[in-house]
């Protein structure tokens, strides 16, 4: 427990600068899963947007998946840390095993439910006769590889979690760059489209989830998946889960989201619209990757030093969380307000699609900058096992906020598919507020009068 592992020693900033770069590149590596899929099948000779449409309209299943990773790798990697900080190496093992054990549940049933009610699912989502063939050639591979997915995403948690963050990287890197290679084999050269894209990424999965486990079961790592501690214990599974349920919300939610406005889009604005939304989530999610990555890097600082009764280092990840990200955030609005035509062009030429887009992403990220008091203030709740603090703050933003002002907005002042983009700048300032306050009130200035 000593050196570069040991978070309670050392500069604050050092650690979560060391373990920020290799997190914020493993998660625009792992970003570069979809993306690429979306900037090849953005290329398709022929109905290229209404294949991207119909890619976008799977995006809420596959964000589900993600929350299912997100529930158990997000709520047992701070316990896990919370153990390690406090030396107690037997139940840090105990948990990673219980987790492995719900990955891999979870993510067979996931595959199960999603192909038994896979075509209602997806007109629900907002498919059209039109988009609905590519969307459910894309989410018939896709799903294949579900398990995949939740294992991969979630253990790797853990990897980061023990400190190593380089290693955390090549997790994701190992599946990215294969699929940036299979992808335009399977899309053009073998002509198998969207179905190609969706193979490429199934392919990539499992190899980013055999060397996990793989990582994980071997000498290098501090802590093993060891087969004495997988069976599930009920109250640890408890802990995991109601942790877990931070993140798990927060992608769910996005997921309702992602629903409420292809719906609302394809009824106020047709299918262009829905296309126009696929492109502005794929903007938004390589925009947010640095500060995806300072979170999840302060993150198992907080919970280690927390667990090792070091409160003034938790107020300082907190602080460098908060101010960073806010730095980030405010200079990526700027960007997006000057250049909006070229961050379409990533993913899309069509003139139509692009003329729409522009005044859109002037409306939805609006503002940006409030998203990282959301993302500091829900930080930390995770990181020191405030679940329930953690979960309603998920739930407010964007169960409370967004999806009820998507389904008004539209029919206020005319605002049409305006008042559906609008939704989510309204949102960032509410629910970042709230959320940053509420922590500085309850958690932040508690520590101060511990640590005193």
């Amino acid at each position: 427990m000593k050196g570069e592992n040991d978070f309670s020693r050392g500069s604050v900033l050092s650690h979560m600068i060391r373990l920020a770069a290799p997190m914020t590149l493993a998660q625009l590596i792992n970003v570069l899963y979809n993306i690429v899929d979306r900037i090849y099948i953005g290329r398709i000779p022929e109905h290229a947007t209404l294949a991207l449409t119909g890619l976008g309209i799977c995006f809420p299943v596959l964000t589900l998946i993600i929350a299912f990773a997100n529930l158990v790798g997000g709520g047992g990697a701070p316990l896990f840390s919370i153990a390690r900080g406090q030396k107690d190496m037997e139940e840090a093992e105990r948990i990673l095993g219980n987790c492995t054990t719900l990955l891999v549940l979870f993510g067979v049933t996931l595959t199960i439910m999603m192909f038994l009610f896979k075509r209602p699912l997806l007109y629900l989502l907002g498919a059209s006769d039109a988009t609905f063939p590519y969307a459910n050639a894309y989410l018939s591979v896709y799903l294949v590889g579900s398990t995949f997915v939740t294992v991969s995403l979630g253990l790797n948690n853990f990897i980061n979690a023990q400190g190593f963050g380089t290693t955390g990287m090549l997790t994701v890197a190992i599946g990215a760059v294969l699929n940036l290679i299979l992808d335009p084999i399977f899309i053009f050269a073998m002509n198998m489209g969207v179905q190609g894209a969706a193979l490429a990424t199934v392919i990539s999965q499992f190899a980013a989830a055999a060397w996990t486990v793989r990582f994980l079961t071997g000498k290098r790592t501090l802590l093993r998946i060891r087969k004495s501690c997988l069976a599930c214990e009920g109250q640890r599974v408890r802990r995991i889960l109601s942790l877990g349920l931070a993140g798990f919300t927060m992608a769910v939610t996005n997921s309702a989201v992602q629903m409420a406005c292809n719906a609302g889009l394809k009824v106020h604005g047709g299918d262009i619209y829905v296309g126009v939304m696929t492109v502005i989530n794929s903007i938004r999610e390589v925009v947010e990757l640095p500060v995806r990555g300072l979170t999840n890097s302060a993150q198992p600082i907080m919970s280690f030093n927390y667990g090792a009764g070091e409160y003034e280092r938790v107020k300082k990840a907190i602080c460098y969380t908060a101010v960073i990200q806010l730095v980030y955030t405010f200079s990526m609005w700027g960007l997006l307000e000057l250049f909006p035509e070229f961050f379409i062009r990533i993913f899309n030429q069509d003139a139509k699609l692009i003329q729409v887009g522009v005044p859109s992403i002037h409306i939805y990220f609006w503002g940006f900058f409030m998203m990282t008091f959301q993302y500091a203030g829900q930080a930390a709740f995770t990181a020191l096992g405030r679940s329930r603090k953690a979960v309603f703050f998920s739930v407010f933003r964007k169960g409370i906020v967004v999806i009820p002002l998507t389904l008004i907005l539209p029919g206020l002042f005319g605002l049409g598919v305006n008042g559906i983009f609008l939704a989510e700048p309204i949102s960032n300032f509410l629910g970042g507020t709230a959320c940053f306050l509420t922590m500085y009130l309850t958690l932040y200035r508690k520590l101060g009068r511990e640590s005193s």
